[in-house]
């Protein structure tokens, strides 16, 4: 498994050095970097130009990403379809994010990692290649709401999604409903020989638009949705918006407001607990008595 890590890895890291500004990257800068890089992440190093040639040869399967070597000058990205460009982009940076921290790695003295690290990251690769192949895959589902129930899945691949630091596999189960299945809860992956047509209708910049993390449930009604905080609390809400339809109304000495448009799911009244100290909903009265019977429970549970 960690030898299918370091190979998608590898993968990452050759793409975003011919991303950076040099239009050209030799071949004895891009095998330096890739050996310095891998050493950084505790992974053996000693990568060969054979081995380079084929990475190559599997970002452009993987990720329809043809890269090229100009004699004389090095290796460029030569064609990447401008719909794929955002998709792979987003998957490789949180990606490399997650692994950039392996427990060997010499920068474990230096970096404090968090303790809740997610689980399930390093069967990514396995994932990826069933996506990419359009293979069906069988794995046993741990339902945890359901007393950590384990059910068996059969499944069309279609997408990976990473959400508020958890990875999640979109597919088509065996009713061709679309679901999201958390990869952390899922047990004895096996990718069999079956191959299916895959739904080139789905559009994956629309399946989450209108939500806030992993959930988007089309019974839920989209909201105008308008939030105030305090002028300190404002400033993280600016840094980090709470969702893309996020329009500042109010920023001053004594008023941060926002408003939204977005399901009211959850995760998103999970999101506003975490920064509920100045918070005040203006609108809808629905989200507003939401809250207040969450915290009338609470002020219950702990008086």
């Amino acid at each position: 498994m960690k030898q299918n890590m370091g190979r998608l890895i590898r993968y990452i890291l050759i793409i975003h050095k011919l991303s950076g500004h040099k239009k050209y990257v030799s071949v004895e800068e891009l095998i330096s970097y890739l050996n310095l890089q891998m050493e950084l992440r505790g992974y053996e190093i000693g990568i060969s130009q054979r081995t380079l040639q084929r990475d190559i040869k599997d970002i452009a399967d993987m990720f329809d990403v043809e890269i090229k070597n100009y004699r004389g000058y090095g290796y460029y990205i030569s064609d990447r379809p401008e719909e794929t460009d955002i998709r792979y982009q987003e998957l490789l940076l949180n990606f490399d994010l997650l692994t950039s921290m392996n427990q060997g790695s010499q920068s474990v003295g230096y970096i404090i990692p968090e303790h809740h690290r997610p689980k399930g990251s390093d069967t990514i690769p396995i994932l990826i290649s069933a996506i990419k192949e359009h293979r069906i895959i069988e794995f046993d589902y741990i339902l945890v709401r359901k007393g950590d129930k384990i059910i068996s899945k059969r499944v069309k691949p279609h997408f990976l999604k990473e959400s508020l630091g958890l990875w999640y596999l979109l597919a088509l189960d065996e009713h061709d409903a679309l679901k999201a299945y958390g990869i952390d809860r899922m047990r004895n992956i096996h990718v069999t020989d079956v191959i299916f047509k895959r739904d080139e209708s789905i559009n994956p910049d629309d399946l989450f638009k209108h939500s806030y993390g992993i959930w988007d449930d089309p019974s839920i009604p989209i909201e105008e949705i308008e939030l105030s905080y305090s002028p300190l609390d404002g400033k993280f809400i600016k840094t980090t918006p709470l969702h893309s339809s996020q329009k500042i109304l109010v920023d001053n000495d004594d008023e941060f407001r926002v408003s939204l448009r977005l399901r009211i799911t959850n995760d998103f009244v999970m999101a506003l607990l975490s920064r509920s100290a100045s918070l005040t909903v203006i609108k809808p009265l629905s989200l507003r008595t939401r809250l207040r019977e969450i915290y009338k429970d609470a002020i219950q549970r702990n008086n």
